[in-house]
């Protein structure tokens, strides 16, 4: 980590600091400082957006049709209520009324039936979220109470599709509709954003912080403060600095590591915690990138596309390692795609199947595949005589990588596989994930409790086109007999049978080794005592919270009063550190939804 120095650590409104940028003017009233989620902001545009930077700001200025309890069911958000019909086939949402959007126009079923139908029929529409309507037959809305969704087949899950952060986030029809010519290069930058939901986005500085205004009037109860503000930290230990100095309020999960965690557990002022793990660290295994048409893309190496290349590859990493040297000890080691938080979809492969740590079986099926090894110790691929010679694509703006990388280079080369790295800022190696010119990545997602979003990352749906551009996907994974499984699981409205098919997903992605996953890591927070209300949920007989929603926890975060002051000074103070220091997060798990350490790298 990089020591913070010569840096102003505060100072009035409109101030430059050390770095010569400005903070904002300061505002009345109490303010909620955040660290903002490591991965940052990809775009303001949210049918575009995969980083949970930008996502835990749609969730504050947009609205979703339901939101999730804190035992992770949907509730009701703009649905008071909802229902299904005999054939499973009709879904009817009544939508509250008199809601109006931050500009004063009606908010009605119109908007979400609009937002939806633009995702599918729309391909640059349906970049981000594109999978979680794709059952979808028509949306309407009859009045401007009723939303009416028919699906295709029945779709147990439609409840769960737009909610916040994770799900689909309902933009308001007369001011997105101008702008689906040139969806694509929109950035939604004109402020205040016109939106609805606990806060309204008031001013976003790239790479460094988005300010907010509280929704006084927001029908599931308004912000216990009158603006937030969230900050992006250049390294993991900057946001430690700023917490301890008192200009930062909270620090949500995925964002420092677990040295600095152990360290502010003894600070007086300090309270920390750690939630379940609801996201996963992985190794993405390029198998012969295609695009949707079947062309074949990308410069991976063809090698890959042997399956007992890549189980080779499984079978010489020591997970267990990972998790005491990495996150010292503050996680599991991977299996399963689906992560520990929600526990009803967590799958574990049998003892006989288990891919453990075994480089002498490693090496023992290259040898049987014919990669014999050179002079210099590196094996030949038997199809094109050259040396087993791979790219590792890192994220440079992650410390966590930088500590994973040398143990993979290390194991690796022991089997006889020689690794070069590739250092990329997060924007670059996502951007040029769906081309495919890459063999190896880093990677890491989270997910919210329902599986559908994850999983459909792994369908053939969301391949790029042919010019490497659109679709989602993670590794391009494509199994025909994997995508009527996906389709089934979001039919089945008996939770047992749904859990076993989730579960036979899983086994075909554990057995495929295409995203190698490393390890389910807790999340770690920290805040300042001046604040409370932050943790939703109860701890459990670990102490672990359940998984947290920037949602809610930016809603229900409550200033101690000290004197009559709140715990925060407004706007101008505290961002003093964050011009100089913030840029994009470093010393944490970069994820896309997954999601900072939180569902969609």
């Amino acid at each position: 980590m990089t020591a913070v120095s010569g840096i102003l650590l505060a100072g009035p409104a409109g101030l430059t600091t050390s770095a010569g940028a400005a903070s904002p003017s300061t505002k009345s009233g109490t303010t909620l400082s955040v660290a903002m989620d490591s991965s940052g902001v990809d775009t303001l545009n949210p049918f575009l957006a995969y980083f949970n930077g930008s996502l835990d700001l749609f969730g504050a200025i947009y609205p979703s049709l339901t939101t999730i309890d804190q035992s992770g069911k949907p509730s009701p958000y703009l649905a008071t209520s909802w229902n299904v019909s005999p054939d499973h086939l009709t879904w009817t949402f009544k939508i509250r009324d008199g809601l109006k959007w931050s500009d004063g126009q009606p908010l009605t079923a119109e908007d979400a039936a609009w937002t939806f139908h633009l995702i599918m029929t729309d391909e640059i529409a349906g970049t981000a979220n594109g999978t979680l309507v794709s059952g979808f037959q028509s949306v309407t809305a009859p009045d401007p109470t009723t939303l009416v969704i028919k699906t295709k087949q029945p779709q147990s899950n439609l409840n769960y599709v737009s909610i916040p952060v994770e799900g689909i986030p309902i933009v308001p029809e007369h001011i997105w509709k101008s702008h689906v010519a040139d969806l694509k290069d929109y950035k939604n930058d004109s402020y205040p954003v016109v939106g609805y939901g606990p806060w309204t986005l008031t001013g976003y500085k790239t790479g460094q912080y988005a300010t907010l205004d509280a929704n006084k009037s927001f029908v599931l109860g308004a912000p216990k403060y009158d603006h937030l503000i969230e900050q992006l930290y250049k390294t993991s230990d900057s946001a430690v600095a700023a917490l301890r100095s008192g200009q930062l309020d909270y620090i949500p999960g995925g964002v420092i590591n677990s040295t600095e965690f152990k360290s502010l557990t003894h600070v007086s002022g300090v309270d920390t915690a750690q939630t379940v793990g609801n996201g996963w660290t992985g190794l993405e295994i390029n198998p012969g990138a295609k695009s949707r048409s079947g062309k074949p893309i990308g410069t991976g190496n063809p090698a890959l596309s042997d399956p007992q290349l890549r189980r080779a590859i499984a079978l010489s990493i020591d997970k267990q390692t990972l998790v005491k040297k990495v996150v010292d000890g503050y996680g599991t080691v991977g299996e399963g795609y689906l992560p520990p938080a929600w526990s009803q979809w967590v799958w574990k492969p049998s003892a006989g199947e288990r891919q453990g740590y075994d480089p002498a079986q490693a090496n023992q099926l290259l040898d049987k595949a014919g990669y014999k090894r050179g002079s210099d110790g590196i094996r030949i691929d038997p199809k094109t005589g050259k040396p087993l010679d791979l790219r590792l694509g890192i994220h440079s703006d992650d410390a966590t990588d930088a500590s994973i990388a040398p143990y993979l280079a290390g194991w690796l080369k022991a089997i006889g596989i020689k690794v070069k790295l590739e250092p990329m800022s997060m924007s670059a190696l996502n951007s040029d994930l769906g081309k495919g010119d890459w063999d190896m990545l880093m990677d890491a997602w989270t997910t919210g409790p329902d599986p559908t979003y994850l999983l459909g990352i792994q369908s053939c749906a969301t391949l790029p086109n042919d010019q490497g551009n659109g679709g989602n996907t993670d590794s391009f994974f494509c199994d025909p007999a994997y995508d009527k499984l996906q389709a089934r699981q979001q039919s089945l409205f008996d939770p047992a049978q749904r859990v076993k098919v989730v579960g036979q997903m899983q086994q075909i992605l554990y057995d495929a080794d295409v995203d190698v996953m490393l390890y389910n890591q807790t999340q770690k927070t920290a805040s300042s005592s001046k604040v409370t209300g932050e943790r939703v949920g109860k701890p459990d007989a670990q102490g672990f919270y359940p998984a947290q929603n920037s949602f809610w926890t930016y809603l229900k975060a409550t200033p101690v009063e000290h004197g009559g002051s709140s715990s925060s000074g407004g706007l101008g103070i505290g961002l003093g550190i964050a011009a100089a220091v913030i840029v994009v997060g470093a010393g944490a798990v970069v994820l896309r939804r997954r999601a900072g350490a939180d569902d969609r790298e």
